[in-house]
């Protein structure tokens, strides 16, 4: 059997791509390690609530290109992304926004808020800030920092802010409105049915073999040729990490499913920003749809430290880690007829929108 493009991973990354080479007239084969499509962005049904099985996708862009694409392959609802924050027993709206430095000092204005930000990053003398911690004191002070950035950014990195790079922080904004929505983006919103509907009519009339690994592929389906490779996987597994492992970010996910519980945080995300509870948030999935259900489903997000074997969620894009993609990058220019995508194959993270947008450029140099 001969195909186009074998196509390494169904997530958004390869189905955007297989479906346009089939508009193209190539013929794709999918596969994926996952015994489902979808990759991250998949979704099932749980108490008749549509679940984000690995962690939580808002689909959000300024691109309106990007908007109307996948449009094509589902309506989507008009959910706005707006997270509480709770910090021992205190409760904040994130992003950083009027009301959370209402909450924080009793201020009312956004000249009074100013003031106070501008005081408490005063108290910072440090000169040029030499690791995560000191970066965000000079941008915002000590209350935000310690209430809201310190913990989280703890465990989602799984050490301390003052072994972490001050780059990794570059801005935080601070909106001087009282207005929760988490995105600035004019577009925003939920697939109504979930993403894998949205996979699955991406991949309609493409061969679709998924619980099956690259690895596994080459060595047992020798009865399959393929003229190229979309290949969405890591990049340093491709090479048999021959110049070392980059490092990932992994999570573990954690759901139950509340039968009797109606409603049980009353917002779809909550953080927890102590250092002391060991999960980052709990998603509770029925307010991303608006869902009336009598039961409930949630899940609690861990971070997690990433081995060869467990599922790289994100890429650790610190300066060594950096230093060794170039290398595999280089590697990869060697490669004929390889193609590498999405964010692992391409060690970067990348919003949903990113993802299509920069698919569909690769897709624009293919014959």
């Amino acid at each position: 059997m001969y195909y186009d493009y074998l196509i390494v991973g169904a997530g958004l990354s390869g189905s955007v791509f297989a479906h346009e080479m089939k508009k193209k007239g190539k013929k794709c084969l999918v596969i994926d390690k996952r015994p489902h499509i979808g990759g991250n962005v998949y979704t099932e049904e749980r108490l008749n609530v549509c679940v984000h099985c690995y962690g939580a996708h808002i689909f959000h862009t300024s691109d309106k290109a990007v908007w109307d694409y996948i449009s094509q392959f589902g309506e989507f609802n008009h959910y706005v992304n707006s997270p509480v924050a709770v910090y021992k027993d205190e409760l904040y709206n994130l992003p950083f926004n009027m009301n959370t430095f209402s909450k924080l000092w009793g201020v009312k204005t956004p000249t009074q808020a100013k003031a106070k930000i501008e005081e408490e990053r005063a108290a910072f003398s440090g000169g040029e800030p030499k690791n995560l911690e000191e970066q965000a004191l000079s941008l915002v002070g000590k209350d935000i920092y310690e209430k809201l950035i310190k913990g989280y950014t703890e465990k989602q990195w799984g050490r301390s802010c003052r072994e972490l790079p001050a780059f990794l922080i570059k801005r935080l904004p601070l909106r001087f409105t009282y207005d929760n929505n988490y995105f600035n983006d004019r577009y925003q919103g939920i697939p109504i049915g979930g993403y894998t509907e949205i996979v699955r009519k991406l991949l309609e009339g493409i061969d679709v073999e998924t619980g099956i690994s690259w690895q596994e592929f080459r060595q047992t389906r020798r009865d399959i040729t393929y003229g190229s490779l979309f290949y969405t996987g890591m990049i340093d597994e491709y090479f048999d990490y021959k110049l070392g492992s980059l490092e990932y970010r992994s999570l573990r996910f954690e759901t139950e499913e509340l039968q009797e519980e109606e409603n049980y945080q009353g917002n779809a995300v909550v953080n927890y920003t102590e250092r002391e509870i060991p999960y980052t948030r709990i998603i509770e999935h029925k307010h991303f749809v608006f869902g009336t259900q009598k039961g409930t489903v949630i899940t609690r997000e861990y971070p997690a430290q990433w081995k060869k074997g467990d599922e790289p969620y994100y890429p650790v894009n610190d300066e060594k880690n950096e230093k060794l993609y170039e290398e595999y990058r280089e590697l990869a220019k060697g490669e004929e007829n390889v193609i590498f995508g999405g964010r692992l194959g391409q060690y970067r993270y990348y919003d949903m929108d990113k993802t299509i947008a920069a698919v569909l450029e690769i897709v624009k140099k293919q014959p």
